[in-house]
């Protein structure tokens, strides 16, 4: 392996071709890592290796909906930089969903790209790294899926999903080696957050928001969550009754 290969670690983003998952890119970029980028768009991927430190963001185009092209992606990653230290798993996107407009075509979309396109980068990833005895996996989840929220029928249920998956099987990466992380961030400001017709307490900016990710990838706990004010209220919520719950939700939305 060359020189360059051994320098800093090498972690693999996935939709990192804007908001949280492209800063989080530059970030690592800057402090010396390598970042395998990976997204839809070859040519957001392009721009985003133009404006980091040259060698250090490497474009791969993918659809992680794709169960064999990321198997592929996976594979090339490593013959061409050399094994994957960190894997970020942030691809997904959300589309409001309530009983006004229960739309089954959105509930699968989400379930394909936010759930299913995780548990695709998740199969060769645990392969091997079971095999090596090491390696690090983080799932971007969200808030949204600590307790039903309004219009987030689709995307909660799938955030929900992906910590319960990773609360699953965190004591079996435990014993493999493989260090798993969940993290659940509030409200970033993204293309996606920008489209929100409701107010969003406690908004992070993206730089703010990738440094605490960051932050969060280099400690020990498992989940890595923020802003933490916003966390709280959001766990209290979680503990309380369902007719408590259902109650001080009715009062906070408007019809």
């Amino acid at each position: 392996m060359s020189s360059d290969k051994r320098a800093g670690r090498l972690v693999w983003i996935t939709g990192a071709s804007y908001g949280l998952g492209r800063m989080v890119a530059l970030q690592l970029a800057a402090r010396g890592d390598r970042v395998a980028v990976s997204a839809r768009s070859a040519d957001k991927l392009k721009v985003l290796a133009g404006v980091a430190p040259e060698g250090r963001i490497l474009p791969y185009a993918l659809d992680v909906t794709d169960r064999q092209a990321v198997a592929d992606a996976v594979a090339r990653i490593e013959a061409e930089q050399g094994p994957i230290d960190i894997a970020l798993l942030n691809a997904g996107t959300h589309e409001p969903v309530s009983a006004d407009d229960f739309d089954v075509d959105k509930l699968r979309k989400l379930v394909e790209l936010n759930l299913m396109g995780t548990a695709n980068c998740l199969e060769p990833l645990l392969n091997t790294f079971k095999t090596r005895g090491r390696g690090h996996i983080a799932i971007v989840a969200s808030v949204a899926g600590y307790r039903g929220l309004p219009t987030s029928a689709a995307y909660g249920a799938t955030k929900a999903g992906l910590i319960n998956m990773a609360e699953s099987l965190k004591p079996e990466c435990d014993r493999l080696g493989v260090k798993l992380q969940i993290v659940n961030p509030g409200f970033v400001r993204t293309p996606l957050t920008d489209r929100n017709p409701f107010p969003m307490p406690f908004l992070m900016e993206p730089e703010d928001a990738a440094a605490a990710l960051i932050r969060g990838l280099d400690g020990n706990g498992f989940e890595v969550s923020f802003p933490k004010r916003f966390i709280y209220l959001l766990k209290f919520l979680r503990c309380l009754p369902y007719a408590l719950y259902f109650f001080l939700i009715k009062r906070a939305i408007k019809p």
